[in-house]
C-alpha cells in the first residue's frame, strides 16, 4: 500500500498532537524546486564508481526548518552536481518527519520519482543526504537508474580536484571507508550462490560448496581493508613532516593564521590578496584541497604565516573530516582563525554554523576567530547589515577589489600574540644579523641609527631576548 507522505510546499506545518503525523490538509502532491536546471557545459568522467553523471534528478527530504532552508540545501546540492559535471533536470522535495528507513523518501513516492526520472530521461538520482546500504539498494532496484547520495557526490568532487600526493591519499581513504559497508551486492554485481548442501540455503556444507560471489566479496573487503591501513600509514608519515614544519615555526616564534570557511567563499582569493601567493582561484566548489602556507607581514613589521585550508560544506561527510584531519590541524594549531564567509550568499549564517561545527570536530573551537565577510562588492547592504548584527567582531572585505584589506591587516596584527619580552638595546653595526632577526621575529617599537650602532626598543621572544642580553642599554 502506498504511504501518504507527499512532496509539499507549505510553511509552518503543525504535527497532530495525537498521531504525530503532519496534517493531511497541509500536504500537497508533488513539489518541484524551481531554478535548479543547469546547462551542461562540460561532462567529466567520474572516477568514483566509474560513472558519468550527465542528467540527474535531485531528491531531498525536508524534516525541519522552513521551505527556504530546504530549497537552499537542494540548490547547494545542484551546485555540487554541476561541479561534478552534471546537468540538473529536476529538484524534488518531500516533507516528512524523518527519512524513510527503507527508501529515504516515502515508499509510495518512489513510483512518482521513477515516473519523473523516465519522463525527463535522467540517468542518475542524487539524494540530499547519506543513504544506508539498504536504502541505496532499494531505490536502485525500484527506480532502475543509478542512485548516489550527497556523500558520494562530495567524495567524487574531491577525487577530481585532489592534486598532491597527500590530497589524493586522503580522498582515496575517505572513498574506501565509505565504500566498505556498501560493498555487499552493490549494483547486483556481486552475486552469490547459496551455501549448504545441494541448492538449499541451510547452514551446513563445507569446502567447495560456498558460492564464488561470496569469495570475491570477502576478497574485495580484505583488499580494501589492507589498502585503508596502508593509506593511513602514508598519511601519518606526511603528518609527521607537517608537524616538523609547524614545530620549526613555533621555535622561531612565528605566529600562525589559518583561513577557513565555506567552500567557494573566496579563501584562496583572500590569501592571494594578502600575500601574493598566486594560488589557483576558481569559481567552483572545493577548488582548493591542498593547503598552502605563505609568510605575511603585519602593519608594524611582524611576520606571521597564513595558511589556506580545504573548504567546508553543510553535512560534510565524516569520512572527509577524518581523512583530512591532519590537514585541518593547521586550523587547530593556529593563533588566529580567519573565518571567511560569502556576504553575497543567500544563507551566510547557515554557512558560518556549518563551518563552526567542523572546526569543533577537529578540536579547534578555542582558537580566536575573526569573521571576514568577503565579496562585499556583490553583497546587498541589507545582507551586510544582518551579518554585522549577528557577528559583531567582523571585517567586511572584497578580495576581488581590495576593499577592506588594509583594515583586515590591522585587525590581524592587533589579534596576533605580541612577543613577551621588551628590550632596549644598542647593537653595533658589526652585528647587523641581530637587527635583522629583531625585524623578522619581533615587534620594533622604536629605532635610531647612531654613530655607535643601531638603538632599538622592541618586543621579542624569550630566546632572542637572551641573545640580546649583552647589548642592553644601561
Amino acid at each position: 500500500m502506498r504511504d501518504q507522505e507527499t512532496f509539499v510546499s507549505v510553511e509552518g506545518e503543525e504535527l497532530d498532537a495525537t498521531t504525530g503525523e503532519l496534517e493531511l490538509s497541509e500536504r500537497q502532491a508533488l513539489r518541484r524546486v524551481p531554478g535548479l536546471s543547469t546547462e551542461l557545459t562540460d561532462v567529466t568522467e567520474v572516477e568514483y564508481r566509474q560513472l558519468r553523471l550527465e542528467r540527474v534528478v535531485l531528491v531531498g527530504v525536508w524534516t525541519e526548518g522552513t521551505v527556504a532552508d530546504a530549497e537552499n540545501s537542494l540548490t547547494e546540492l545542484a551546485a555540487l552536481a554541476e561541479t561534478a559535471g552534471s546537468q540538473v533536470l529536476e529538484g524534488l522535495i518531500q516533507r516528512r518527519t524523518r527519512p524513510d528507513p527503507a527508501t529515504y523518501i516515502g515508499r509510495g513516492k518512489v513510483e512518482d520519482l521513477g515516473a519523473v526520472v523516465r519522463s525527463c530521461g535522467a540517468d542518475t538520482v542524487i539524494c540530499d543526504g547519506e543513504l544506508s546500504p539498504s536504502q541505496l539498494r532499494n531505490l536502485e532496484q525500484r527506480i532502475k537508474v543509478k542512485v548516489i547520495d550527497r556523500t558520494a557526490l562530495i567524495l567524487d568532487i574531491f577525487a577530481q580536484h585532489a592534486k598532491s600526493k597527500e590530497g589524493k591519499a586522503q580522498v582515496e581513504l575517505a572513498q574506501l571507508e565509505y565504500l566498505l559497508p556498501r560493498l555487499r551486492g552493490w549494483g547486483e554485481a556481486l552475486s552469490r550462490q547459496a551455501g549448504g548442501s545441494g541448492g538449499g540455503g541451510g547452514a551446513g556444507g563445507g569446502v567447495g560448496l560456498r558460492g564464488p560471489g561470496e569469495t570475491k566479496l570477502e576478497t574485495d573487503r580484505r583488499r580494501i581493508r589492507h589498502r585503508i591501513a596502508r593509506l593511513r600509514r602514508e598519511i601519518k608519515s606526511m603528518k609527521t613532516v607537517r608537524q616538523t614544519k609547524r614545530a620549526r615555526r613555533a621555535r622561531n616564534a612565528v605566529p600562525a593564521v589559518a583561513i577557513a570557511g565555506y567552500t567557494n567563499a573566496g579563501k584562496s582569493s583572500l590569501l592571494n590578496r594578502l600575500t601574493g601567493a598566486g594560488v589557483l582561484v576558481e569559481n567552483a566548489l572545493f577548488a582548493t584541497l591542498d593547503p598552502t602556507t605563505r609568510r605575511a607581514t603585519t602593519a608594524d613589521g611582524r611576520q606571521y604565516t597564513l595558511s589556506d585550508t580545504v573548504g567546508f560544506v553543510r553535512h560534510l561527510p565524516h569520512q572527509i573530516v577524518e581523512a583530512f584531519r591532519s590537514t585541518l590541524e593547521e586550523v587547530a594549531e593556529a593563533d588566529l582563525l580567519l573565518h571567511v564567509v560569502d556576504g553575497s550568499h543567500p544563507a551566510p549564517l547557515e554557512q558560518l554554523a556549518a563551518v563552526r561545527a567542523v572546526i569543533r570536530d577537529v578540536d579547534a573551537g578555542d582558537v580566536p576567530e575573526l569573521v571576514v565577510v568577503n565579496k562585499a562588492d556583490a553583497a546587498t547592504p541589507a545582507a551586510l547589515a544582518a551579518l554585522a548584527e549577528a557577528e559583531p567582531r567582523h571585517i567586511v572585505v572584497s578580495a576581488r577589489t581590495g576593499q577592506g584589506i588594509d583594515a583586515l591587516r590591522e585587525a590581524v596584527g592587533a589579534a596576533l600574540p605580541h612577543p613577551e619580552v621588551q628590550v632596549d638595546v644598542l647593537i653595533p653595526y658589526t652585528a647587523g644579523g641581530l637587527v635583522a632577526r629583531i625585524h623578522a621575529d619581533g615587534e620594533v617599537l622604536a629605532e635610531e641609527h647612531t654613530a655607535d650602532g643601531t638603538v632599538l626598543r622592541a618586543r621579542v621572544a624569550a630566546d632572542l631576548a637572551a641573545d640580546l642580553d649583552g647589548y642592553a642599554r644601561t
